[in-house]
């Protein structure tokens, strides 16, 4: 969800971005604080696979909704605003984490913060912990943003839980180019991923915070602050809560003297603030 008052940055949209009508077909706990999500189905021949860090919208049946009531045109959100409250399915941006063309299909991952039983987890954290197999669902391409300098000899990533999808989705793609310098913030200690695929010469710097009373974002600013950053023209993409995205921008522009142009920031969501 993206947070009010954070600049959008430029985004590379899809040519088509009808709405792709998908169903569910497995659901994975990977670790404490996250579950992977594989969806599919025939309209996945319509996604055409773009930008390392691709995301789109999911809709899904909200609570006491029996069916999904897709906005099936190329007009979906208009239609989606028109739709009575109560038939209104629940919208969230994803990253594509991995596509599985082999069956027509692509994994999500959704960062949690409860189990099942919690009753107050956010929307797309609470369908994500009940999702079932068959369970229909809508896909819309959203494009990309991660778009690397031309000049740059590497690339700094950060985030927090949000962005770690996205995050590990850039890495792996971008394995045959740019080393990186990489700061995820996660939860638990139990969120750190040991099989990551990487270009060559990354270093990947894992933060768990392990104390829920810790603000997210605070960990992944502080490490960026601190560190000794190689050297060399370098580009940035950053995500996650708002204001650690603004705060880290902020620092390499005001404090590393780095060109606007050479970052992507995106707020993914503001602490303190609920989800609709």
């Amino acid at each position: 969800m993206r947070a009010a008052g954070v600049r959008t940055p430029r985004r590379a949209r899809p040519r088509d971005r009808r709405v792709l009508t998908l169903a569910v077909q497995g659901r994975a706990r990977i670790s404490p604080h996250f579950v992977s999500i594989t969806l599919g189905g025939d309209d996945v021949r319509y996604l055409e696979r773009s930008g390392y860090d691709q995301a789109g919208r999911l809709l899904f049946a909200g609570p006491g909704q029996d069916r999904l009531a897709l906005p099936n045109s190329a007009k979906w959100m208009l239609r989606y605003t028109l739709q009575p409250a109560g038939q209104r399915p629940r919208t969230r941006a994803y990253t594509i984490r991995r596509f599985r063309p082999d069956k027509r299909a692509f994994d999500i991952e959704i960062a949690v913060h409860q189990d099942a039983s919690g009753g107050s987890a956010a929307p797309g954290a609470a369908w994500a912990l009940t999702a079932r197999p068959g369970d229909e669902v809508a896909f819309v391409d959203g494009g990309y943003t991660y778009a690397p300098t031309p000049a740059a000899t590497w690339q700094l990533l950060v985030g927090d839980e949000s962005a770690l999808p996205a995050i590990l989705a850039i890495l792996e793609r971008s394995s045959h180019t740019l080393p990186a310098e990489v700061f995820l913030e996660v939860p638990d200690e139990d969120d750190v991923r040991r099989d990551v695929t990487t270009p060559a010469g990354t270093r990947i710097h894992w933060l768990p915070r392990n104390d829920p009373a810790t603000r997210p974002g605070t960990l992944a600013l502080r490490a960026v602050r601190d560190a000794q950053l190689p050297h060399g023209r370098f580009y940035t993409w950053t995500a996650g809560e708002a204001s650690m995205s603004t705060g880290i921008r902020r620092h390499l522009v005001t404090e590393r003297a780095v060109p606007k142009s050479d970052i992507t920031f995106r707020g993914y969501w503001k602490y303190g603030k609920p989800s609709p």
